[in-house]
């Protein structure tokens, strides 16, 4: 079974990136054959800055959080010309209504984003992302599912008139993590300007930690776990008997959201202690995550060549 997925290469990873995608792929590559991407041309769409450096920190930042280039192909989208190419013979299949359904677009837009033709088609480029690999699940959050069902449309469409060539993907999304909760309750993202960090400063990510919008309770009186940001955002890292506890503590009373608050701090920098070491390594060593992903790109276009040689064919662009 065939895993894709990718994240775009925007600045510091939040535990949203991590819980709504990162982890399924490094969970993925342990019993799947895994793809995953730095979208750098996704990113252009947004109007990215200083683009260079923030796909070689996003490159940093996976391989600390575990994605293993012996087990995963793993490169950046730019380095796989081919699916630019496929991007505009699957334009030739794609209605203008489809993509002014399309959310992401009217989303970015009412928030400011200029209407361009990469944003508006950013959706017929992820769909050759998908196709190009012959992809067969994607792992996404809730707020992505149309993207793949558009490819699907868009894969239709094209294998209609000429057969079954591309393979019909299908999105997974573990209902868990689906939406992972910010510091203000509404989905975890930059911009809502409520993400909790992975790397940085214990002090800093304490002072964020510290805004965590709860209930005004009085410290003696029992508290309500399941309407809390604080619970809900340290469920995501304890099990069993740990979550019991803790749950036990809101019952309880006697303590208050603060020290709540605290208890998460030391939850979620002591569950990324052992990639902070892993990120230091590779921070010092770039010349090895750019061989990282030269490989990952050469395994990347062993598979998308004979895609991208049937597609010609059967369209007639060989000749």
């Amino acid at each position: 079974m065939r895993v894709f997925t990718g994240i775009q290469p925007s600045g510091d990873l939040h535990i949203g990136n991590y819980f709504g995608s990162i982890k399924q792929m490094v969970d993925a590559q342990k019993n799947s054959d895994t793809f995953a991407f730095i979208a750098n041309y996704h990113a252009m769409s947004s109007g990215g800055k200083e683009l260079s450096k923030l796909t070689m920190q996003c490159a940093t930042d996976f391989l600390a959080l575990g994605i293993d280039p012996n087990k995963s192909t793993f490169w950046i989208q730019s380095d796989v010309k081919e699916v630019l190419e496929l991007y505009w013979v699957l334009s030739s299949f794609t209605p203008m209504g489809l993509l002014e359904r399309a959310h992401s677009f009217k989303d970015k837009t009412a928030k400011g984003i200029s209407a361009n033709h990469s944003l508006f088609s950013y959706p017929v480029l992820m769909a050759a992302d998908i196709l190009l690999f012959g992809s067969e699940v994607i792992p996404v959050g809730k707020d992505q599912i149309q993207h793949v069902e558009i490819a699907r449309d868009i894969a239709t469409k094209f294998n209609n008139q000429y057969g079954d060539i591309l393979v019909m993907p299908e999105f997974c999304v573990q209902e868990e993590v689906q939406t992972v909760p910010g510091i203000d309750g509404q989905k975890m993202s930059k911009s809502y300007g409520n993400t909790v960090n992975i790397f940085g400063e214990e002090k800093n990510q304490m002072k964020v930690i510290k805004k965590i919008v709860t209930q005004n309770v009085p410290m003696e009186d029992p508290k309500e776990f399941k309407d809390c940001n604080v619970y809900n955002m340290a469920k995501l890292f304890l099990q069993g008997n740990e979550l019991i506890d803790l749950q036990e503590r809101y019952k309880k009373g006697g303590e208050g959201h603060g020290h709540f608050k605290m208890y998460l701090g030391e939850v979620i920098w002591e569950y990324f202690r052992e990639f902070r070491d892993k990120r230091e390594y590779y921070e010092k060593n770039q010349d090895e995550v750019r061989e990282i992903l030269n490989m990952g790109a050469s395994k990347a276009k062993e598979v998308a060549m004979p895609m991208i040689e049937k597609v010609r064919s059967v369209t007639g662009i060989t000749y």
